[in-house]
């Protein structure tokens, strides 16, 4: 990258630093379980919510309690189950038109962070009808209050319940924005570990690896607060120490519960100092070859810590040092290593793959590019590349 746009990328994220006391970030109320939201939203006067969620959610019977909780308390909701991994503009708008066929006053999301993003793209929309999601793309361009809204993760990963963003994909050029505001951000988040037992192990290793990349990219990143960093530290030790017995015993309940709230810690960590470079380029293959977020970022979030080289390595230290595998003794480079080591250690142990054959050199400059856009100037990572620089990222992980 030149030295111009360096500069230009490092003033918009001091920017940005010096800005995040006076920003309006909030954290939503948490909710036990999905009878404390029912009663909130009976609180609220809802008349009739709308729940968001897809089709395995349902088969598997994860909205039984929510449904119920609501005919109890007699108030009414549709529900919408077309939601897609990776949500496009596409199932963006026809979630919005059954919300407005419905006389919806209220939504409710019930799944992975491809639910909540389709619900908080929703809502959006909702508040401002006359303003594309794509035009929404980027930082504060919402602007408006959204009606009420509750996420229900029953994954351990995206952090979405508490987060300011919502990924979407844009069909015609298969290229995924981000809308970043506040008013995104949910009201209320249900963290009900039950929700999460009996996982598949493939989710549980993906969502729980991206749960890892959030943390890790928010603490290395140059934007970060002292509670930001606290938070990330906690998520990566809970990672640490539950995602593997999660994994192995699918209905550990302790696991569970400390992975869910690994998830958010992390959430709070990312929404305040943004990610890196292995969710710029994780974006991109996730859009363009309809791959699962987690497993994408899970497979870059190595490779790319590599990447940052001795940029990185004094935070990849400490955050060695904090799950045990380093010392203060062991210099920061070999601490550092420490812990890039153990990330590949946990994809190996978690059956993710090392890389993607789906990869066509071809689409590599476009992904690029994309990358380029989404990760400059507002991420604030430890080393600064240019669209040039991160196709390099995209070849380390093509088989």
């Amino acid at each position: 990258m030149n030295i111009f746009r360096k500069f230009y990328c490092r003033a918009f994220q001091l920017v940005f630093k010096i800005a995040i006391p006076l920003l309006p970030y909030k954290q939503p109320k948490i909710l036990q379980s999905v009878s404390d939201a029912a009663r909130a939203m009976k609180g609220l006067r809802v008349k009739r919510a709308f729940i968001v969620t897809d089709a395995g959610v349902m088969s598997h019977g994860l909205c039984d309690g929510l449904t119920a909780a609501l005919d109890e308390l007699k108030i009414e909701y549709a529900i919408y189950d077309k939601t897609v991994p990776n949500p496009t503009v596409a199932t963006v708008e026809d979630a919005r038109a059954k919300y407005a066929a419905e006389g919806c006053d209220a939504i409710i999301a019930v799944g992975g962070g491809s639910p909540i993003d389709l619900a908080k793209a929703v809502g959006a929309r909702v508040a401002k009808p006359k303003k594309s999601l794509n035009a929404m793309a980027g930082i504060l361009r919402v602007g408006k209050k959204l009606p009420p809204l509750f996420a229900v993760p029953t994954t351990a990963g995206t952090g979405s319940e508490t987060t300011l963003a919502a990924v979407i994909t844009d069909d015609e050029t298969h290229r995924k924005f981000s809308i970043n505001d506040f008013p995104l951000i949910p009201r209320y988040a249900v963290l009900d570990y039950k929700l999460t037992l009996g996982l598949p192990k493939a989710i549980t290793a993906q969502t729980g690896m991206d749960a890892l990349t959030h943390a890790v990219e928010a603490y290395i990143g140059k934007s970060t607060t002292r509670d930001t960093r606290k938070k990330a530290i906690s998520a990566v030790k809970l990672v640490h120490d539950n995602l593997k017995a999660c994994y192995d015993n699918p209905d550990d309940e302790t696991a569970r519960k400390n992975m869910l709230y690994a998830a958010h810690y992390a959430g709070i960590a990312f929404t305040k100092s943004y990610v890196g470079y292995a969710h710029a380029v994780a974006h991109s293959l996730s859009g363009r070859y309809g791959l699962a977020h987690g497993l994408t970022c899970a497979v870059l979030l190595p490779v790319t810590l590599e990447s940052y080289g001795k940029a990185a390595h004094k935070k990849l230290a400490r955050l060695a040092r904090e799950i045990g595998i380093a010392t203060e003794r062991d210099k920061p480079a070999d601490a550092a290593k420490a812990f890039i080591d153990w990330t590949y250690e946990m994809n190996e142990y978690l059956g993710i793959p090392k890389g993607f054959d789906a990869i066509q050199i071809l689409d590599i400059p476009k992904m690029a590019k994309f990358a380029d856009k989404e990760g400059n100037p507002l991420y604030p990572v430890p080393k600064l590349f240019d669209a040039k620089q991160l196709e390099k990222l995209y070849y380390k992980v093509k088989l």
